[in-house]
């Protein structure tokens, strides 16, 4: 008893990891990270409506709790050996000797038997630490579909105001066009202007209403991705309106480098799953070792169910047996062999984990910081192309250009204003990607 729960095996250590000290990217050095729930900071109440309505219907999410639940059962099943089981039996029979005797025996048998295998060299502890730590794993990829639910979600929010303000835009756009053509087609029929000026403007015309279609198309199936985030049918969604210019962009505080790794729950998953192939070592040696089982069992027999009781029929035995392992053909060996493979497959992973959360900041930054430069010099150049626009507007009522000059800078405005309205999009999911790589607000809250 006094070398129960011994350990063999490696104990765990934290792999040596290194940690850049400063980010590449634009970012203050301050310990401060994104809030709990980082999407307030947008400021779009339908945005926390939806993701709000998310993390209660989705699949995904559905999913991921049934397998932590299932996880945490299996951590219950592994510490069942490390108390004994106790056993009621029961039983009656009738006994004959022979079939040509008349008469016949009854017996009858009530006890409890207790079984109980010490656990010296912690085999059972390190299998029951491996299921825990695998439900911790589960905790925590838990918290990494629930932060993928919320980009998602923010993501397909994001493109959906994106879509609304492009179709509006080209509504605009067609209307602008037309008035355009009816003005050719007023000029043409006081001979002032020519059938090509007012073909050419009608290809302008054209260009713009085969341009929208496809984006209500896109609109349609971001409105259905949507819906399938939140678990609803589509036509149940309250989808909102308005457009990207209405939403506010915050700035993202990145944190320190050194902090990241507590932050990613697909970094702490992959350190609890190396933890648990570690225990499985421990587990695998301890195999090598002797094995002590201790049993008792105590109860009653009797001929007659009202003599079961009575003292002459009580019985108990107590027993213990021991094993050592001494061949068994390299299974053992094989054993170990197996667990220490599963352990140098984790700890891949989990190296490779820890650089892939490095590099998604990394690269989250320089997305932030460049399409935050790219839409203000696309909001430049829309400013100057609907300059040029009204100019050559102008011009041509005075005569002074001609046609195609009004019909490039249409074109060059009608593009700029496209362009603006995708880099609000491409800059909004940047940061929401940002928000994702720095383990979004996350706080520990299925730890304990």
């Amino acid at each position: 008893m006094a070398l129960a729960s011994c350990s063999v095996g490696p104990d765990y250590q934290r792999p040596p990891l290194a940690v850049p000290v400063a980010w590449k990217g634009d970012a203050r050095a301050t310990p401060d990270w994104p809030g709990e729930e980082w999407w307030h900071d947008f400021g779009a109440k339908d945005l926390e409506r939806l993701i709000a309505q998310a993390r209660q219907a989705n699949y995904d999410i559905a999913v991921a709790l049934a397998r932590l639940k299932q996880a945490n059962a299996q951590a219950r099943i592994a510490g069942g050996p490390l108390l004994p089981s106790v056993d009621f039996t029961a039983d009656g029979q009738r006994i004959r000797q022979h079939p040509s005797y008349k008469n016949g025996t009854n017996v009858y048998n009530a006890g409890l038997i207790a079984s109980y295998q010490l656990d010296l060299w912690g085999a059972v502890a390190d299998q029951v630490a491996a299921a825990q730590l695998i439900a911790h794993a589960s905790r925590f990829d838990l918290e990494t579909a629930e932060l993928t639910l919320q980009s998602a979600v923010a993501n397909n929010f994001f493109t959906l105001l994106s879509l609304n303000e492009r179709i509006s835009l080209a509504q605009d756009d067609i209307a602008a066009a037309v008035g355009v053509a009816e003005a050719y087609q007023a000029r043409l029929d006081v001979g002032t202007a020519s059938e090509l000026d007012l073909a050419q403007q009608q290809n302008i015309v054209d260009e713009q209403r085969a341009a929208l279609p496809p984006l209500i198309e896109q609109r349609r199936q971001t409105q259905d991705a949507l819906a399938v985030l939140v678990g609803s049918l589509p036509e149940a969604v309250d989808l909102p309106e308005g457009s990207l210019e209405d939403i506010r962009l915050p700035g993202v505080v990145a944190g320190l480098p050194s902090g990241l790794l507590a932050r990613r729950p697909d970094v702490q998953s992959a350190e609890a799953n190396l933890q648990a192939a570690n225990q499985t070592v421990k587990a695998a040696t301890a195999a090598l070792f002797p094995t002590i089982s201790l049993t008792a069992q105590g109860g009653a027999a009797s001929e007659t169910l009202t003599n079961l009781w009575k003292p002459d029929g009580v019985f108990y035995a107590l027993g213990g047996s021991l094993s050592q392992p001494i061949f068994h053909s390299g299974a053992l060996q094989g054993g170990i062999d197996l667990a220490s493979g599963r352990y140098e497959e984790q700890l891949a992973v989990y190296r490779k984990t820890v650089l892939s959360a490095f590099a998604d900041v990394e690269d989250a930054l320089a997305a932030v910081e460049m399409e935050t430069k790219r839409e203000q010099a696309d909001a430049a150049a829309v400013t100057t192309a609907r300059k040029a626009y009204q100019i050559s507007q102008a011009q041509l009522y005075n005569g002074t250009i001609d046609i195609l000059t009004v019909l490039n800078t249409q074109r060059i405005l009608f593009q700029s204003q496209d362009q603006l309205a995708q880099a609000r999009l491409t800059r909004a999911q940047a940061m929401v990607s940002l928000f994702v790589a720095l383990g979004g607000g996350w706080h520990h809250a299925l730890e304990g």
